[in-house]
């Protein structure tokens, strides 16, 4: 291995918690994601008027998934000699730039354009959270912080579809698009306001990428993180076919179904800095054992509709508190190198996107959905094996709080 590229020795961290910070970051992930997923409910519209296939269309979000994984693997590189408050702040304005393309394009060129501009905001977003949460908060907040956080996602997958929806037939897909432009301009000026100054920490380099995975337990946490969006994936993007073919739900039932898991997300997302506090380890290895037994549990159990909406919502619960755990995980296993090894985390995650969707579609051709799910479970399963034989949980040069040995800011800092 070559030489170090940070000095985890001159990495600072505050004595108190900056709050307002954190909630301006969590309106940042509620405004990208709600972007995000915003074309969904809205294709038909956005094709229609602008002469194209809803397909095609469909193709808005496909380039915002492609940019952002290629984003999280260059952002740490390319923006090493920034302020992190700028950095941040930059990725503010381009989600609204994004929206106002969007809101206004002619045809598909400035639709893509738009979309593009949102996966440069939310590959770098997701890359620099957890680096950005050990710079707001003391090493044992850490976890309550990124919670926060990740609760904006939560409450856009709750929001966005539907709210996006209902505004798109009562006043235009654009005007839902500008509306969006103005969330992320109030975002813009909450983090102008709160959101300290933050130097980078580090002379990251693409090479940083592959000496991080080449640390002890990094790549086999990367492998886990892969196996566990896949298997979270592959069961959600089929849950509805076998909702509707396993139990007879109508389409009221399994609308209800889904806003019962989106809710239970929420709710395992806020809970989960409570349980990271008490054990990285044990939130690590339960979450995906619970989710994997739940999965076999739909398959061999064959229940009731009531039965499936509690084993749906339970698992969304579950799910909740993963993206969290693997965030804290970063900041205690890569402390010195939180950013490159977020934008890792961000890859593998995209990649669990592709995996989950391509595999499962490919399972469910040969055995429905109940062969999607056991075999999401399988996954699940190996993944919780990976946690407990191969990955590590703490850097060897980290404090027992999880941060590296270093000078502490004073309040006034931040």
């Amino acid at each position: 291995m070559s030489r170090q590229t940070s000095e985890p020795s001159t990495m600072a961290t505050p004595d108190q918690p900056a709050w307002p910070a954190v909630i301006s970051m969590a309106l940042g992930v509620f405004g990208l994601v709600t972007a995000e997923f915003l074309p969904a409910s809205l294709l038909p519209p956005i094709a229609r008027e602008l002469g194209i296939t809803e397909g095609v269309a469909g193709q808005a979000v496909t380039a915002t998934a492609l940019v952002a994984l290629v984003t999280s693997l260059l952002i740490a590189t390319a923006t090493r000699r920034l302020d992190r408050r700028l950095v941040l702040l930059a990725f503010s304005v381009l989600l609204i730039g994004s929206n106002l393309l969007v809101a206004f394009a002619d045809g598909l060129p400035l639709l893509l354009l738009g979309r593009v501009l949102l996966g440069i905001a939310l590959g770098g977003f997701w890359t620099m959270s957890a680096a950005v949460a050990m710079r707001l908060v003391p090493p044992a907040l850490v976890p309550r912080a990124l919670s926060m956080i990740f609760s904006g996602v939560s409450a856009a997958t709750i929001l966005a579809a539907p709210v996006g929806s209902y505004l798109g037939d009562a006043l235009g897909w654009r005007s839902v698009f500008l509306v969006a432009a103005a969330l992320a301009l109030v975002t813009l000026v909450v983090q102008f306001l709160t959101l300290p100054s933050m130097a980078p920490s580090g002379a990251t380099r693409l090479r940083t990428l592959v000496e991080v995975l080449l640390r002890p337990g990094v790549a086999a946490g990367m492998i886990a993180v892969v196996l566990v969006f896949t298997g979270h994936f592959a069961f959600f993007t089929y849950l509805r076919p076998y909702l509707e073919a396993a139990t007879g739900a109508g389409i009221a039932a399994v609308s209800g179904i889904l806003l019962g898991f989106g809710l239970a997300n929420f709710a395992g997302t806020l809970l989960a800095g409570l349980f990271l506090e008490r054990s990285l380890r044990l939130t690590l290895v339960s979450m995906p054992l619970l989710m994997a037994a739940l999965g076999l549990g739909l398959v061999m159990l064959d229940p009731a509709p009531v039965a499936a909406f509690l084993m749906v919502a339970l698992w969304g619960l579950a799910f909740g508190a993963v993206p969290v755990a693997w965030s804290t995980w970063v900041t205690r296993t890569v402390p010195d190198e939180a950013e490159s090894a977020g934008g890792l985390v961000v890859a593998a995650v995209q990649l669990a996107i592709a995996l989950g969707a391509a595999g499962g579609g490919a399972i469910f051709d040969m055995s429905g959905a109940a062969g999607v799910f056991a075999a999401a479970s399988l996954v699940l399963l190996l993944a919780t094996l990976l946690v407990l034989g191969k990955v590590r949980l703490r850097s060897p040069d980290a404090s027992p709080a999880g941060q590296p040995r270093g000078k502490r800011l004073k309040p006034a800092s931040l």
